[in-house]
């Protein structure tokens, strides 16, 4: 059966960690597929903020 995790994160360190503890969980054949994502906006003040997320998409 395929499962799917998401990840969100604000700074790319943390999304690393966070999918660095959850992969080991997994046995490196479980791991079919991860697609990452980074978003960019500017809020009301000029700041600019990001959004790093990744999905894994895994066998259990």
């Amino acid at each position: 059966m395929l499962r799917v995790a998401v990840f969100d994160e604000e700074h790319e360190k943390d999304l690393e960690k966070e999918i660095n503890h959850f992969l080991k969980e997994l046995d490196d054949n479980q791991v079919k597929d991860i697609k990452y994502s980074v978003e960019v906006t500017i809020d009301d003040d000029g700041d600019q903020l990001y959004c790093y997320s990744a999905l894994i998409l895994y066998r259990i």
